[in-house]
């Protein structure tokens, strides 16, 4: 086994014990600090279209961003695994997908993550027989914003959820270590995580429905004033010091 797979089996054998913590890192300096403070899963996030790159939504994100940003994340890291998005339209087949899981490694990736269950099990399972781990992606998906006109809570009826585990467990067949829960309903969340035999990992979906939890670093550490998610909880308020710094240098200068 190659160290990423090493990293990434023992994220999957955390599954119902330790929690596991994932921040997104889209930079040298962030990543290392995460990296130092102990966090394990680094996901280089397409994300970063809004609050790095300032998109209003992720499908505006290249495959050129991601390589960019993975490339500065890895730079930082010393132990962590750190996970790239595949950006929207860089696995619309599994040799796409394939082509584009390993420029992220070789960017300094130690898996991949893309958004989808049944539609993309093909693509999963071409990356993983590659040796590439894969993060699955369920619930709100945010690179169909545009199909889905807005972001929707998921998981909301029966049938919600029966469809989002049919993508779970397609993901799980084709060999995903994880999947991240994004915006599912607390009750449904908890009823994917009881079903699956791989970790779950929640974002908007509840206090501790999931077995490990993801946070976009800048809600975490009040860095995007704009937009702060509902469901965020801001530890400090770096975007607040950042403009007192800049107060003080204008009247110094």
């Amino acid at each position: 086994m190659t160290d990423s797979q090493i990293k990434a089996a023992a994220l999957q054998g955390r599954k119902g014990g330790q929690r596991i913590a994932c921040l997104t890192a889209y930079d040298y300096p962030t990543a290392r600090l995460l990296d130092e403070a102990g966090v394990g899963l680094l996901l280089v996030g397409d994300s970063l279209g809004m609050v790095v790159l300032g998109y209003p939504d992720t499908t505006h994100v290249t495959m050129e961003h991601m390589l960019h940003h993975v490339a500065a994340v890895a730079r930082g890291n010393q132990q962590a695994l750190i996970v790239g998005d595949l950006p929207i339209h860089s696995y619309d087949s599994p040799s796409q997908a394939l082509e584009n899981a390993q420029k992220l490694v070789d960017a300094g990736a130690d898996a991949v993550k893309l958004e989808g269950g049944v539609r993309q099990a093909d693509k999963v399972k071409a990356i993983v027989d590659a040796g590439i781990p894969v993060l699955g992606h369920m619930g709100m998906l945010p690179q169909r914003v545009l199909e889905e006109g807005g972001y929707k809570k998921k998981g909301k009826s029966e049938e919600e959820f029966e469809a989002i585990l049919d993508g779970c467990r397609a993901l799980e067949k084709a060999g995903v270590f994880a999947i991240v829960l994004e915006s599912v309903v607390a009750d449904t969340a908890q009823r994917l995580t009881d079903a699956l035999t791989v970790p779950t990992i929640g974002i908007g979906c509840g206090e501790k429905t999931c077995d490990g939890e993801v946070a976009v670093i800048t809600d975490l550490v009040g860095a995007y004033p704009w937009f702060v998610p509902p469901f965020a909880k801001p530890q400090s308020n770096i975007a607040e010091d950042v403009s007192k710094a800049v107060r003080w240098y204008i009247q110094q200068a």
